[in-house]
C-alpha cells in the first residue's frame, strides 16, 4: 500500500511518516472515491459468486448473495430509505392492480391466495 501512495506522490520520506502525509494530503473526496472503488470491487466479486452459485444449482444461497448485492448497490448509489419505500409502494400498487380480478366473484374450487408484497424493513 505504501508503494502505491509513494507512486502517486502522496508520501515522501520514510515509511513511518505515512499517516501524517496521508492525513494532510488526501482530501475527503479522494477517500470517498477509494471507498466506492473498494465497494464496486466487492460488488463485482459478489456478482461472480452469485453466477457461480446459480450455475452449480445452489439457488437459495444465490438469493442470499443477491440481497447483499442489492444492499451494496443501494449504498453505492446513495438511495435513501424514503426513495426505496416509495419504489416498494409503487411496485405493490402495480402488483395489486394486475392481480385484481375482472370478475368480482371468486371462482369456485380455486383457493384465493393473498398477493406477495415487498416491504422495507430496517
Amino acid at each position: 500500500m505504501r508503494t502505491f501512495w509513494r507512486a502517486v506522490g502522496l508520501i515522501k520520506g520514510p515509511a513511518r511518516s505515512f499517516r501524517l502525509h496521508l492525513a494532510g494530503s488526501v482530501t475527503e473526496n479522494t477517500l470517498v472515491s477509494h471507498s466506492e472503488e473498494k465497494l464496486r470491487a466487492v460488488l463485482a466479486t459478489l456478482e461472480e459468486c452469485k453466477a457461480a452459485l446459480v450455475l452449480n444449482g445452489d439457488k437459495d444461497t444465490a438469493q442470499l448473495v443477491s440481497v447483499a448485492i442489492l444492499e451494496l448497490r443501494i449504498k453505492i448509489n446513495r438511495i435513501e430509505d424514503t426513495e426505496l419505500k416509495a419504489l416498494c409502494d409503487a411496485m405493490l400498487r402495480g402488483v395489486e392492480a394486475v392481480e385484481r380480478p375482472h370478475d368480482p366473484k371468486p371462482q369456485e374450487g380455486v383457493p384465493v391466495r393473498p398477493p406477495v408484497s415487498l416491504k422495507l424493513v430496517k
